[in-house]
């Protein structure tokens, strides 16, 4: 059951509160992988009227869908993205907060609202824009949907803006944990091509570059990731290099 609430009202005040409190207490056992699908979920759970909530993300032009909490919100997303409008897309843009009571009848937005009404079932949208702070170069919104008209009053959406700001939060929080997983696994491939290349330097008396080219034939001829291949050489001290048809040698004729 939702949670809606007025800002001078003390208990829907104290029931946000205690919503927050539990999505700070999920927040803080999930994983880079789940943190964001964690506040979705939990926003669909508190938010009075939502039934679907998606994270839509803007980067170098292209809209993709970060989270959803089903293929009904991230169909539509991918609507307003093929159509390059939509309350999700417009607050991305335009930095703001977009609300829809009727989709279907709303004049911002005809060709999307009519075809997610008919195709969807959406009625009702609330979108909010995420000041995220891991990333200068990507955008982010939180989009919330309903299946009946005039699922947010202004109790929802005031709401919805503490959800918002632990959204972008856990955005920020996500992004920074996988730049740092990326960073980590790419200075152990690293690792693994240095010491591959020691090894081949010292068994075949190589340089350095010799080594390094070996190394990038047998990924290339092999079609296997150069950081593979040198783990291989690591653990077992041997390359592999992929069987090539002999040439004739120079002057001479077959037959």
């Amino acid at each position: 059951m939702g949670v809606s609430v007025s800002p001078a009202d003390p208990a829907g005040l104290a029931e946000v509160a205690d919503a927050v409190v539990r999505l700070g207490e999920q927040l803080r056992n999930a994983t880079a992988d789940t943190l964001v699908d964690a506040v979705i979920e939990h926003a669909v759970q508190v938010l009075p009227g939502a039934r679907w909530a998606s994270i839509t993300t803007l980067r170098h032009g292209t809209f993709r869908t970060l989270a959803a909490t089903g293929e009904t919100a991230r169909a539509a997303d991918a609507l307003q993205y093929e159509l390059g409008a939509g309350p999700c897309v417009d607050t991305v843009l335009e930095d703001s907060v977009h609300c829809s009571a009727d989709l279907a009848r709303d004049g911002r937005w005809p060709e999307y609202g009519a075809r997610v009404a008919r195709e969807l079932g959406m009625r009702s949208a609330l979108a909010y824009r995420l000041t995220l702070v891991a990333d200068p170069d990507l955008l982010a919104g939180l989009n919330l949907y309903s299946d009946v008209p005039g699922a947010f009053d202004a109790s929802a959406r005031w709401t919805g803006t503490l959800l918002a700001t632990h959204a972008a939060w856990a955005v920020s929080l996500a992004l920074t944990q996988q730049r740092a997983q990326n960073l980590e696994a790419a200075l152990r491939s690293n690792r693994a091509i240095g010491t591959a290349i020691g090894v081949l330097m010292a068994q075949h008396k190589l340089t350095r570059e010799q080594a390094h080219e070996l190394l990038r034939v047998a990924s290339q001829d092999g079609n296997r990731k150069l950081a593979e291949i040198a783990t291989e050489v690591v653990e077992t001290g041997q390359l592999s290099l992929p069987r090539r048809p002999a040439r004739s040698a120079p002057g001479s004729r077959g037959g």
